[in-house]
């Protein structure tokens, strides 16, 4: 996969890094990743994406732009508002890296398309806003054997991880799953949307950035990912920690006995597979 002029200079500051080069480049220009949601995560996660040359990005999301959107979902502009995401993305993507292929999914994620989509791309970063569509999309990249990079936002706090149990780890033991994390989802009504608790723009921006060097990483091979390791960034004393977390073999997905084997048992998430609220 030959570069052109423009992408030799494009990337030049990529391809004279010696842990990318041109080897790693060609990964990426090689790669499709999957991004769910453009919004406060999903915006510098597409941006960077398209800045570091990813070739195909699949993108999920069937909101609009709303003025409200605009203080963190920087992918957006003003003359964008009322047009779905996925279209203002692309605009944005296609001034920045004509040499990105963008193929939009204006849908709402579910059981019945989560698994196709997946399937579809090398690596899938999640920037969903809901607990439920973060367990549908851990599962499917889990049954589909897909590495993931989740991500969420608080208020003045976000955190990061990167997820491979459909692998070993070195040890011998599988790599935990999202529900190793977090075997539950919290009580409904315990964790307020951000139009109520509000969130830092700027935050987003930083945990999208980070969750798209994760990506980069997990595609070109360098570095060590944050594989059992759960980021926790607390922007208000500026501390950024680094907890591990471990295989749970009562885990239902890839535990002893696993009982999740399909989709079948996830409803539709309430709330769209985006950030409308974040």
């Amino acid at each position: 996969m030959a570069f052109s002029a423009d992408e030799i200079e494009r990337y030049a500051r990529h391809i004279v890094l010696r842990e990318v080069g041109g080897p790693g480049q060609q990964k990426l220009k090689a790669a499709s990743v999957l991004v769910i949601g453009a919004g406060g995560l999903g915006a510098p996660v597409l941006l960077y994406l398209a800045a570091a040359g990813v070739g195909r990005l699949i993108l999920v999301d069937d909101d609009v732009v709303s003025l409200s959107n605009l203080q963190r979902q920087v992918i957006h502009r003003t003359a964008d508002l009322g047009r779905p995401k996925v279209e203002s993305a692309r605009d944005a993507v296609a001034a920045l890296n004509p040499h990105v292929a963008l193929d939009l999914h204006p849908v709402r994620l579910g059981a019945d398309n989560a698994l196709d989509l997946v399937r579809a791309a090398d690596v899938v970063i999640d920037g969903s806003d809901n607990f439920a569509t973060r367990y549908l999309v851990s599962d499917a990249c889990a049954l589909a054997g897909r590495p993931l990079v989740t991500a969420a936002l608080g208020t003045f706090d976000a955190t990061l991880t990167t997820l491979r149990p459909h692998e070993i780890g070195s040890d011998g033991v599988p790599n935990p799953t999202y529900r190793c994390l977090f075997p539950e989802p919290p009580p409904p009504g315990t964790v307020p949307a951000c139009a109520e608790a509000g969130v830092l723009g700027a935050l987003a921006g930083l945990a999208g950035a980070l969750a798209a060097l994760e990506a980069i990483r997990a595609i070109v091979g360098f570095g060590d990912p944050l594989i059992g390791k759960l980021l926790m960034i607390d922007a208000l004393s500026m501390r950024f920690e680094t907890v591990g977390y471990g295989w749970d073999p009562d885990n239902p997905l890839t535990g002893n006995a696993p009982t999740i084997t399909d989709l079948s048992g996830h409803a539709r998430p309430a709330l769209t597979a985006v950030e409308a609220p974040l």
